[in-house]
């Protein structure tokens, strides 16, 4: 493998290519909702282009995140880049979470006043929305099962709550429309709503964001196919130890085995490649994998605390 690429390369350009064509999308819903929600004076609808607003930003991100993620290894960082993506993940969050605090004090600030209903082809903008993060959402996710990317996974889900968001945008919209200006307090709790939905995804991307900075552990279901495989080699008697944390679109994972201890050094160190080996060809997204070898000892009694490392030969 060429140490100066990312391992999963085709889970970059998956990725890209869908953050790309995103960020078109958002640009044109984000622009045309602006001015529809200026020019209708409707809170939720300008609420909901902020929210388009900051996919673009994110968008923009996350393309700038995955093109710096993928430079090549120096003296200075020799685990690479990818962590970028995590980096941008949480300026992105905190730049949202203040968006949606400033539409939030707006929309109060105006409150409800209104002299007219809004113009029927604000509901037209809403539902076409809706329509199109829907698309966005299902194209996405399967771009996203498909390249075992869960960066785009979640952006996928993020276009499934801005579709849901337009969904409410449409409904306090046909309310003041056909009920009337009296009802005009419909259109500023569907503005705090979104806020709120704004502000909930923007603590879960920071959340995420910093969980990967602090090389939080891995799923379960990855874990435990990591596990299962490392003992499908013969010769690995039990794994004593699994660390599995994500980097950008990848993974690094520390793996203790636990072998027989009559095992000479020499074959101890084929073992530890192929458990490397098997790994890497097995789990695309896992980019690099440290294998330490412990004592097996009988009884069940825990391996000894020192071990042999192995690296692959370059």
């Amino acid at each position: 493998m060429d140490e100066s690429r990312p391992k999963n390369i085709e889970a970059y350009r998956q990725a890209t290519r869908a953050a790309l064509l995103g960020l078109a999308i958002n640009v044109a819903l984000g622009v045309l909702k602006v001015i529809a929600g200026i020019a209708a004076q409707s809170m939720a609808l300008f609420a909901d282009a902020v929210n388009s607003l900051g996919d673009v930003f994110t968008s923009v991100v996350v393309i700038g995140g995955l093109w710096y993620a993928q430079k090549p290894p120096n003296p200075r960082h020799p685990y690479g880049h990818m962590r970028a993506e995590s980096i941008a993940a949480l300026n992105v969050a905190l730049v949202i979470g203040l968006s949606a605090i400033g539409v939030g004090w707006e929309a109060i600030h105006r409150g409800t006043t209104r002299d007219e209903s809004p113009p029927a082809w604000t509901l037209w903008i809403a539902a076409a929305n809706a329509v199109v993060k829907e698309a966005l959402f299902r194209y996405k996710r399967r771009v996203g099962r498909r390249s075992g990317s869960s960066a785009l996974l979640a952006n996928a889900w993020d276009h499934r709550n801005d579709a849901l968001c337009s969904v409410g945008v449409l409904a306090g919209l046909a309310i003041v429309k056909f009920a009337g200006s009296r009802f005009a307090w419909v259109d500023l709790a569907v503005a705090l709503l979104i806020v709120t939905i704004i502000l909930w995804s923007a603590a879960k991307l920071f959340r995420n964001g910093a969980g990967e900075i602090m090389d939080e552990q891995a799923d379960e279901k990855l874990l435990a196919g990591i596990r299962e495989k490392a003992q499908s080699v013969p010769e690995v008697r039990a794994v004593e130890k699994l660390l599995v944390r994500k980097s950008g679109l990848e993974y690094f994972a520390d793996i203790h085995v636990e072998v027989d201890p009559q095992m000479t050094v020499a074959d101890g160190h084929r073992v530890g490649h192929r458990v490397k080996d098997r790994l890497l060809d097995a789990f695309p997204a896992v980019r690099d994998v440290l294998v330490h070898l412990e004592p097996h000892l009988k009884g069940g009694e825990q391996g000894s605390a020192e071990y042999a490392e192995v690296e692959a030969p370059k």
